[in-house]
């Protein structure tokens, strides 16, 4: 279905059999946020940069992605990078602030500021990026896949409106509901971008990409379809043609057919809906990835293998399951008990 990597171990990887919904020998894991503040290892090198600056420096990079992978034992590793950065390019004055995370210091504010947003002419601007999936990728061991990512269409749509996170989503959905014909401009920029930008990830060295709709949860089940499920289907169609696509939405169960129908070969769920109850919505034509409750990772260890036991048990031996949490690893959390969480789906996922 997908064009071989040049070295056929990692195409035969646990993950990417997964993905094509083979048969694998155990249960492949992988974590959002697995390379993060909870790691020690992480810490030694964000300490002496800002996040930015390691976002920014593909050595750094590629070092945080190589040894989180390495450390925890999973299946794939996960480009270190922020779904944010390519839309500085694009025309949004961004800043990450201590204890607050991203800001766009200059949101779109009215339908007639969406011309402020231009699409990317280039990869170029952003060019630290496909040198890290470079460097990663010549590190990694040949059997293991390295996922690059990018922000949806509406998740950075929001972010530009709004100017950093947001309860109700007021600022967006007003542009989105009273200028139709601006929010469909916003996105098209965006998903041309969007296009560009995972496309030359793959080009780089990434075996498939996750395209995380973060914050889509708020969007009523009409809504979704009317204003956001076309454009993130057009980033799906013309991405999948290079590479396997996660389509990641989280928050609202309600919105998984929707998800379904924008396409992409394997299905990201969280926690609010049983696996089961996704995997008969999503049809077996597709794998699913996850979906254990990130909070559970603070669950004595007894507790935790139960918990991976159940997740496993919803997914009952289905070729195409790859085991994740629901959403990312928590600052705070024990990096012992991500270990074991790995240790126990591979252990369990062989039974």
């Amino acid at each position: 279905m997908f064009p071989a990597h040049s070295d056929s171990d990692v195409q035969n990887s646990l993950l990417m059999k997964a993905v094509r919904r083979e048969p694998t020998e155990t249960t492949p894991v992988w974590i959002m946020r697995q390379a993060g503040r909870y790691l020690p290892e992480y810490m030694a090198v964000r300490n002496r940069v800002t996040f930015i600056e390691l976002c920014k420096t593909p050595e750094l990079a590629c070092e945080v992605t190589i040894t989180a992978r390495s450390v925890l034992g999973v299946d794939a590793a996960i480009l270190f990078a922020d779904l944010l950065p390519m839309l500085e390019p694009m025309g949004m004055d961004l800043e990450y602030v201590k204890g607050e995370g991203p800001v766009i210091h200059n949101p779109i504010t009215h339908a007639a500021d969406v011309d402020r947003l231009t699409a990317l002419e280039s990869v170029a601007p952003v060019g630290f990026v496909f040198d890290a999936v470079r460097m990663i990728r010549r590190e990694l061991p040949g059997n293991i896949p390295l996922l690059g990512f990018a922000g949806a269409p509406f998740t950075l749509a929001s972010y530009c409106i709004e100017g950093g996170a947001s309860r109700s989503w007021v600022r967006t959905k007003s542009i989105m509901y009273n200028d139709e014909g601006a929010w469909t401009a916003l996105m098209n920029r965006l998903v041309d971008s969007i296009i560009m930008y995972l496309r030359e990830q793959i080009a780089c060295g990434c075996q498939a990409v996750q395209l995380f709709d973060s914050w889509a949860g708020c969007l009523s089940p009409s809504d979704y379809r009317r204003y956001v499920m076309p454009h993130t289907k057009r980033v799906i169609d013309a991405v999948s043609v290079d590479a396997p696509v996660i389509s990641f939405l989280t928050g609202n169960p309600a919105l998984l057919s929707s998800q379904r129908d924008a396409g992409g070969q394997v299905m990201g769920v969280d926690w609010r809906i049983g696996l089961n109850d996704a995997w008969e919505i999503f049809g077996t034509d597709v794998a699913v990835q996850g979906n254990m409750d990130p909070v559970s990772l603070y669950s004595e260890l007894p507790i935790l293998k139960q918990r991976v036991q159940e997740v496993l048990n919803q997914a009952n031996g289905r070729p195409g399951h790859i085991f994740n949490l629901g959403h990312g690893v928590m600052p705070d959390m024990n990096p012992d008990h991500v270990k074991a969480l790995v240790d126990y789906v591979h252990e369990l996922g062989a039974l």
